[in-house]
């Protein structure tokens, strides 16, 4: 998820790298080189039907500074799976889709959220992958992407980004080096001016949800105050461990009072990496575990001896971490949940 360029031994680039393993991690390299949204139904045109201002005209200013202008509410938007799972949540609907939509099985990854993928169009479900010939035939009115290395477009290959950027005006939300509550913010507005009513029972509901499960999480936090939590992702040859300032979900968290293990080696300003042979050299309570579908998993690490050895596997205190959370209120509610739940059960055991 996160990126800041460099050369692999591969050559695929920083991006790349972390978007095959996670914000975290290298996971699956190989591969990759080779609650209730309550939102609305849409029309074909991708836009949310029942919207406040359905016709426009439309004006947003994204964070490379770009304003779009036109007439009317852009139809047949398109956007990075992760975008368009929070434009649904505030009842704002994608013609297609890229990034990682659907499994080996054809079912919805859960970068997708509560999208029916069955009713969108996938340009490119993997890295690098982006059909601009089906981008083209969908008349894109819009394209829609998380940023983070302004001004590139997540998922956005660089080799034909000049091709994909002339077929249809662009918007980047940045997501990386903030508190999640400013991407937060920024697709709500985008929603907002895509037609969404940001006012709607269900829309104030979530953000208000959003701000009760961020409460709790801040006392759950003080009232154990020797929990310590430590984010990480795994591959076949490395363990990540991700520095909370860079991640927007985690320095949320940490601002809320979640104790982060810090990794003190961090290379390109988003994690260390660890041999496994080295992966112990870090102990905490709770580990948040990079749960992309390209990563490792606790089922997949039984034998890998210092993973065995960490005291929050042993006392099985690992859960889950969507490290590319979808930016809607609902959705990182949840996570908020998940985590005050782990924090609050969790045994000092490092």
């Amino acid at each position: 998820m996160h990126s800041s360029r460099f050369a692999t031994p591969s050559g695929m680039s920083r991006r790349g790298v972390l978007a095959a393993g996670g914000s975290v991690g290298l996971g699956a390299l190989l591969a990759a080189c080779g609650g209730s949204s309550g939102s609305s139904d849409s029309g074909a045109d991708g836009k949310a039907s029942g919207s406040a201002t359905p016709s426009g005209p439309f004006t947003f200013t994204d964070d490379r500074k770009k304003t779009v202008k036109a007439d009317h509410i852009p139809g047949h938007l398109v956007a990075y799976i992760g975008s368009a799972a929070a434009l649904h949540d505030y009842g704002v609907e994608c013609t297609g889709v890229f990034g990682p939509t659907t499994l080996k099985d054809g079912s919805a990854d859960p970068m997708a959220g509560d999208i029916d993928v069955s009713k969108v169009t996938v340009i490119g479900n993997t890295w690098g992958e982006f059909n601009i010939e089906k981008y083209a035939a969908l008349s894109p009115g819009l394209l829609i992407s998380h940023m983070y290395e302004a001004p590139t477009l997540w998922y956005v290959p660089d080799e034909s980004s000049k091709k994909i950027l002339a077929l249809a005006p662009s918007v980047g939300i940045n997501v990386a080096g903030v508190p999640i509550t400013t991407p937060l913010q920024r697709y709500a507005e985008l929603a907002r001016a895509l037609g969404a009513d940001l006012t709607s029972g269900t829309n104030a509901a979530q953000k208000t949800r959003f701000e009760q499960s961020s409460a709790k999480l801040r006392a759950a936090a003080k009232a154990h105050p020797g929990i310590t939590v430590m984010a990480a992702s795994a591959s076949t040859d490395s363990f990540y461990v991700s520095t909370p300032p860079s991640a927007s979900d985690l320095s949320y968290y940490k601002s809320l009072g979640v104790d982060f293990i810090m990794p003190n080696n961090v290379k390109g300003g988003f994690f260390e990496t660890l041999s496994w042979e080295n992966a112990d050299k870090y102990t905490a309570d709770v580990i948040m575990l990079d749960s992309r579908t390209a990563t490792l998993q606790p089922k997949d690490l039984t034998g890998k001896p210092t993973w065995g050895r960490l005291p929050a596997v042993k006392a099985d205190q690992v859960v889950p971490w969507p490290s590319e959370p979808i930016f809607s209120y609902a959705k990182c509610a949840d996570r908020i949940d998940a985590l005050t739940k782990a924090i609050t059960s969790a045994k000092k055991v490092s």
